[in-house]
């Protein structure tokens, strides 16, 4: 799956122009001539590992050149006119902020400092510009459905969605992150202390402590008791306090909630909008909201956890992808939580085929990062591997900006060992969970091994 989405992706992939908005060239889902912010900023999670062959930068500048004077970047612009492009459900062309967070990715798998500081004034107006747009008296953020990127998901009359907020939330809190990295501390500082503005709003008024759980608000401020997986991004936010995490990922492990054969419902089999067949965001089981929840338990020291149902989903996607041996499937934006194959269409969604920015997400970023296990920094110039148990797996010629690095583990007449090289000298890190072993090395250029026994 990891090398069939890079063929998917050169499939789709649009050479650029040299001199113009996209000089490393661009892809969006289908040929409509329409990009999307969404779909640019969770495509670049993954791009990140493509040392460049397919330039995540060129994707999110493009967005950036369009920034208009108030702060407003689109959700949607035009590729021929370059033209914003809205729509009745979302009029101001508001998306989730996810922008800050990519930044921040960009910056330990890319490493470059000055792009950061290039960037920043272009986030800042961003940010300014949805608290305009979004921000209501009671200090939570307000905006169409379409703005969640949660489908045809039912909402029940929310005002205040937990999800849109719980982003607000991360956003503010990667600006402080930003900041500190750049030294500047009036910068960490401000946003810290939004994120906190808006963290203890989201504790104090969308947390029922009857049911341990996050819910979107109505107008008059009242929880709406509709239990649904973007709750989940207070995870991703850091938002909840270790005793409602636990209450949070007990419900992700429950049968009768979010623990579904191919996990994470978009709704829990509780709901009464659970559907079996998927019904697109009723019960479906959606790559972008998996990896959002499985970043956000890591968060929570639950690597194992979150291990286990990335594996989880990717035989899913596998076994949709092959059904059997004489049949070809496909991947899709919204699979079945009981069973291999796609969601079934419902109104108002139609289930995407080899919809990429999504797929990506799981086949090569949390491949790399929870299957495999590996976390790499490189202006920290660190890779660390935490493994739960000792098996035969790794990866090979992996880019890091022209550095091809092979992390590699197998048994053999020695015992288990190691197999590393690089062109580079950088810091690795073992960690073996169950054998409760960790060790930090300098690796040199050229190949090398180690013997976890020795360890």
């Amino acid at each position: 799956m990891y090398d069939r989405t890079w063929v998917w992706l050169d499939e789709m992939w649009h050479q650029g122009d040299k001199d113009g908005l996209f000089p490393d060239g661009y892809f969006t889902h289908a040929d409509s001539g329409i990009i999307n912010l969404f779909d640019a900023s969770i495509s670049s999670l993954f791009l990140v590992y493509s040392n460049q062959n397919y330039n995540p930068y060129s994707l999110i500048d493009y967005f950036y050149s369009k920034q208009g004077e108030d702060g407003q970047i689109a959700e949607c612009y035009d590729i021929a006119t370059g033209l914003p492009v809205f729509t009745e459900d979302n009029p101001l062309g508001l998306s989730l902020p996810l922008l800050s967070y990519v930044e921040f990715v960009f910056y330990h798998k890319i490493g470059n400092k000055k792009r950061l500081k290039d960037i920043l004034p272009y986030l800042e107006k961003y940010f300014a510009w949805i608290q305009k747009s979004a921000m209501k008296q009671n200090g939570l953020y307000s905006v169409p459905y379409a703005a969640t990127h949660m489908g045809n998901l039912p909402r029940e009359n929310a005002e205040y969605t937990v999800d849109y907020n719980a982003a607000v939330a991360i956003f503010a809190l990667y600006m402080s992150n930003i900041g500190d990295i750049l030294n500047d501390k009036e910068l960490a500082f401000r946003y810290k202390r939004i994120y906190f503005s808006v963290k203890t709003r989201i504790n104090s008024m969308m947390w029922d402590s009857e049911d341990q759980f996050y819910y979107d608000l109505d107008a008059d401020e009242k929880r709406i008791r509709n239990k649904h997986i973007g709750a989940y991004w207070t995870l991703l936010a850091e938002i909840p306090n270790d005793e409602y995490a636990s209450f949070m990922i007990e419900k992700l492990k429950d049968e009768g909630e979010f623990g579904t054969e191919n996990p994470f419902p978009t709704v829990p089999r509780s709901s009464s909008y659970f559907s079996e067949s998927g019904d697109g965001y009723r019960g479906g089981v959606v790559p972008f909201c998996t990896y959002m929840v499985i970043k956000g338990l890591l968060n929570y020291g639950s690597f194992v956890f979150a291990r286990e149902c990335a594996i989880r989903h990717m035989y899913f996607i596998l076994d949709t992808l092959h059904p059997d041996a004489e049949k070809q499937g496909d991947a899709w934006e919204s699979y079945r939580p009981m069973g291999e194959g796609a969601a079934d269409n419902a109104e108002g969604f139609e289930n995407r085929k080899r919809y990429l920015p999504m797929l990506g997400l799981v086949t090569i970023a949390l491949v790399i990062e929870n299957i495999i296990g590996l976390e790499i920094s490189l202006p920290r110039k660190t890779v660390n591997w935490t493994m739960q148990s000792l098996e035969e797996m790794g990866i090979e010629d992996l880019s890091l900006k022209k550095n091809n690095i092979t992390i590699l583990s197998n048994k053999n007449a020695r015992g288990w060992e190691i197999r590393l090289e690089s062109e580079k000298l950088y810091y690795f890190t073992i960690h073996l969970l169950d054998e409760d072993k960790k060790k930090t090395l300098p690796i040199p250029s050229g190949k090398c091994s180690m013997l976890i026994d020795k360890l």
